[in-house]
């Protein structure tokens, strides 16, 4: 069995001609974060690599978290620049014995769906004849590498909406989307395989949180998936997303019946664990708000504690829009 590299190398060819060269190296994780990220002096361009590694990851069946990855650029790249997200990529994959070149590599390539594994194309031109091209016609998705066919098809994604209300013109329904790709064997930590591209660390740790509870009462719902989870609107506050979270969440693992609209819903719990949906703060305005958007079609679920303290005439509204409205105090088949 061949030994896995300490460290790897991959090159990208910037838009001023010179190279940049994106180091991978590996160690024993020892309870630190799982990937690490030096982004040449600039603290947004380590987050922006830290996103991308994590979703590139997505697609792979197989999750090993017993080891840290820290990956760093050698140099900048200009504010606009791209291409490099390839070998960044490319770098974690060598590292990890997922892909082993037969050459040193030189790679160009961006994507805005690196989740799906796929790459929308590369900027530089005048690269070498060796170089890896991302897009259409070179490196379409991250299963050419080694063979294997486009994996976009196994991910699996849904999404649900909850009012955000702030008391203001800007109040309005946001969507939260959960994508999920199922993983050959058990993972490790839950949280871990679950990526959050956009949100702060303490929201991150909410959403992980969330996730990992509802699955657990799900039984067989732990360590069988990687997931990414996006949000329309990424700035908010408080914690009335988790019960839309957690819906979008079951319907993109199948756990769910499909409304004929869309799933709108606001409700947290302090144990997910077990299942149960606790209320939240403001009920009235966020009602009014749902009910003013509520279209054909779509499924309200609201806290089973706010039943009895609906405004008069709500479930009528409601179904006089051609949608419905169920108070729960537990997930499952709603």
């Amino acid at each position: 069995m061949n030994r896995l590299p300490d460290s790897a190398e991959c090159c990208s060819l910037l838009a001023d001609g010179t190279i940049l060269t994106a180091t991978a190296t590996r160690r024993p994780r020892a309870d630190r974060a799982d990937i690490k990220c030096s982004g040449a002096g600039s603290p947004a361009l380590a987050e922006r690599m830290l996103q991308v590694l994590r979703l590139a990851r997505h697609t792979e069946p197989r999750f090993d978290s017993r080891d840290q990855v820290v990956v760093s650029i050698d140099r900048a790249p200009g504010i606009h620049e791209r291409d490099w997200e390839l070998a960044v990529v490319l770098a974690d994959r060598i590292v990890r014995g997922v892909w082993q070149p037969s050459a040193p590599a030189l790679a160009n390539g961006w994507s805005d769906t690196w989740e799906l594994g796929r790459i929308g194309g590369h900027a530089v031109g005048g690269a070498p004849q060796h170089a890896l091209l991302g897009g259409p016609d070179g490196l379409a998705h991250l299963g050419m590498l080694t063979g294997q066919p486009d994996q976009a098809g196994a991910v699996s994604s849904a999404r649900a909406w909850f009012p955000l209300h702030s008391g203001g013109i800007n109040d309005s329904l946001c969507w939260v989307e959960v994508s999920v790709f199922p993983l050959a064997r058990e993972a490790g930590e839950e949280e871990d395989a679950i990526a959050t591209p956009g949100l702060d660390l303490t929201q991150q740790l909410a959403v992980r949180q969330a996730l990992a509870g509802a699955r657990h009462f799900d039984g067989r719902g732990l360590g069988r998936w990687r997931s990414v989870v996006r949000f329309g609107q990424p700035r908010f506050h408080g914690n009335s997303f988790e019960l839309a979270l957690v819906m979008a969440d079951r319907l993109a693992r199948g756990r769910e019946f499909l409304p004929r609209g869309r799933i709108i819903a606001t409700g947290c719990s302090g144990a997910w664990h077990a299942g149960r949906v606790d209320p939240v703060d403001g009920r009235e305005p966020k009602c009014a708000l749902i009910l003013q958007q509520a279209v054909d079609g779509d499924r309200i679920l609201l806290p089973a504690a706010w039943e009895n303290e609906l405004a008069p005439g709500f479930a009528q509204a409601v179904r006089a829009k051609g949608a419905s409205v169920a108070c729960v105090g537990r997930i499952g088949i709603i």
